[in-house]
């Protein structure tokens, strides 16, 4: 589990101009970020764009990480639906050679109760080969995965090591961090507050805003794990403006235009999302170069 402690990041999948997956692009983001300090990746998350994936392309982006990856890093698959038993018979007959464990989301749109979402997971956590990372974003979901659900199933199912915590409530986030085991990992998703996370006992984070200042970003979790809050809320100010940018008009389009401007990839998205505005783009790209 000490390999998912510190800044994990939730790569994008680039397009070229056709819509069509950049490949090339995605070899160099994923050798930007091992090369500036980031401790594991996480592939076909949201900020991937993995609902708009075909199943032959997600299986592409897989395949291509792990080969550019060459073990060198930690690597989360995203395995997550509404339907449970999708989810099972992915983790049943999937390719998941590479990967170390899986980042699987609360279920979405159905809105189930706190006993249907632990139902899920029980399901899930019965046919993982891999550890699993809960993962809780109520504003996506449309329910809150409770406190007490999570200790719930983090006691019974030993291979439930950790949890994505994206409610965006420190105060949810020290409830979980206090009342799940020892052991159990609470990790920021949301950048904002991912290091007040850390500095209240938790793991790290599964950033956006990393994947394009890997360096600078990795480097402040670094010594809030340290206990080092001086320094570490110091740099925090540093990163109030670009990850306000980068959230305004949406996930990924925001740091698309930024890792397009740092020369990484374009800046393209599939529909329903559309790609920033000029106004923005130009907000980002003078944000990089001050």
């Amino acid at each position: 589990m000490n390999r998912f402690i510190g800044t994990g990041v939730a790569l994008v999948t680039p397009f070229k101009e056709d819509k069509s997956i950049d490949f090339d692009a995605l070899e160099r983001l994923v050798n930007y970020q091992i090369k500036n300090g980031v401790d594991y990746l996480v592939v076909l998350g949201t900020t991937a764009e993995t609902v708009t994936l075909t199943i032959d392309e997600q299986e592409q982006v897989k395949r291509k990480v792990v080969v550019a990856n060459n073990g060198r890093l930690p690597l989360v698959l995203g395995v997550g639906s509404n339907n449970t038993m999708a989810v099972v018979e992915v983790l049943k007959n999937s390719d998941l050679s590479g990967f170390d464990a899986i980042l699987s989301v609360s279920p979405y749109y159905n809105k189930p109760s706190q006993e249907g979402i632990y139902q899920h997971f029980k399901a899930i956590a019965e046919a993982s080969p891999l550890p699993i990372i809960l993962y809780n974003v109520p504003s996506r979901t449309a329910q809150n995965m409770e406190p007490k659900t999570v200790v719930k199933l983090a006691n019974d199912f030993s291979n439930i090591i950790g949890i994505k915590e994206a409610a965006g409530d420190l105060e949810q986030a020290k409830e979980l961090i206090s009342t799940t085991p020892k052991d159990f990992l609470v990790i920021s998703g949301d950048d904002m507050i991912a290091l007040d996370m850390v500095l209240v006992g938790g793991a790290g984070v599964v950033s956006v805003i990393g994947q394009a200042l890997p360096k600078e970003f990795s480097e402040m979790i670094k010594l809030g794990l340290k206990g080092d809050k001086i320094v570490s809320v110091n740099k925090q100010q540093n990163f109030v403006e670009p990850i306000d940018l980068i959230f305004e008009e949406g996930n990924p389009t925001g740091i698309k235009s930024m890792l397009k401007k740092i020369g990484i990839c374009n800046d393209m998205v599939r529909l329903p999302l559309i790609k920033a505005t000029d106004d923005l783009a130009i907000r980002i790209a003078a944000f990089i170069d001050k």
